[in-house]
């Protein structure tokens, strides 16, 4: 019986620095939590402040505060603007769930665009600071989502907030797989990984729009669905456990839904290296970054 992975086997983080963004609750508040428990210096970032600064107050460690909203890139811009000094892990957390139709401050579709985009912008406006490795959380939905290239925003086809859904969170993996590959190129030691929780109970599940649906999740997580405590553990695996580049890391129950850490598999689709790259290139258009030139420099 191989020995199950928990929070007592993070390697001791003193001396180093992550961002865990959607820290306030869930399982970033988790993740962040663990990690400054474990001697990280850990910036929230957060698109409330003020609630932000509540949860901080009762984190242990060196834990502070910035701002982030991620459904705007002006935000994204400002936080990676104000960033000074080394930054070892970045975790790419914060989501949106199923929700009904809507636009980000930019325009693109809310969960393609909050999901993806804003996180693939502040990873590459970050990026030259980053030192360990970017750990982008997916899920298990991104086998049920498809990449429109044509139309990622849900501009000309029927709106669905499940296959919308699905589409980020394909997108989490694919972006995943590219940076890991420019990373490669370019001859960085940083490393580009993937987690998700399987079935976790947090408060994704309640904001659907739909009273049906939000009761049909809620008793789903009352009967199948593991706590943030334990759904933190891939994304913790993920950050501190020694892992290849282009790790994906999920629970090792049935169906991925439970359990303890380990690596995990990926759909045909979300293994498509052509996919990947027309998706950067879409996603460094619509948000105006780009791999930095200084690391692409390097590979060429």
């Amino acid at each position: 019986m191989t020995s199950r992975w928990t929070t007592a086997d993070i390697p001791s983080q003193a001396g180093r620095t992550a961002v865990v963004t959607g820290a306030t609750s869930g399982l970033g508040l988790v993740t962040a939590r663990e990690l400054a428990a474990a001697g990280a210096r850990v910036v929230l970032a957060v698109r409330d402040p003020e609630r932000g600064t509540a949860v901080a107050a009762g984190l242990a460690g060196d834990v502070e505060v910035r701002r982030l909203d991620l459904a705007d890139l002006a935000s994204v811009r400002a936080f990676a603007e104000r960033w000074d000094g080394p930054l070892d892990v970045l975790v790419n957390n914060a989501g949106i769930m199923m929700v009904p139709a809507g636009r980000t401050a930019d325009g693109f579709e809310l969960q393609f665009g909050t999901n993806h985009l804003g996180h693939f912008a502040l990873t590459n406006l970050l990026l030259p600071q980053v030192t360990d490795r970017v750990v982008t959380v997916a899920s298990g939905a991104h086998r049920m989502g498809e990449i429109s290239l044509d139309d990622p925003s849900w501009e000309r086809r029927r709106y669905s907030p499940e296959r919308a859904y699905g589409q980020s969170k394909l997108a989490n993996l694919l972006f995943t797989l590219e940076l890991q590959r420019r990373l490669t190129a370019a001859g960085s030691p940083v490393r580009a990984l993937a987690a998700h929780p399987g079935w976790s109970a947090t408060n994704l599940q309640s904001r659907t729009g739909n009273r049906v649906k939000d009761a049909v999740m809620a008793v789903g997580n009352r009967l199948l669905a593991m706590d943030a405590e334990q759904g933190a553990l891939p994304l913790l695996f993920a950050a501190t456990a020694d892992l290849p580049g282009g790790s994906y890391a999920g629970p090792d129950g049935t169906m991925e839904m439970r359990g303890y850490p380990t690596l995990v598999g990926r759909s045909r689709a979300a293994s498509d290296l052509a996919t990947a790259e027309r998706l950067w290139a879409a996603s460094a258009r619509l948000t105006g970054v780009d791999f930095p030139a200084a690391l692409g420099a390097a590979s060429r």
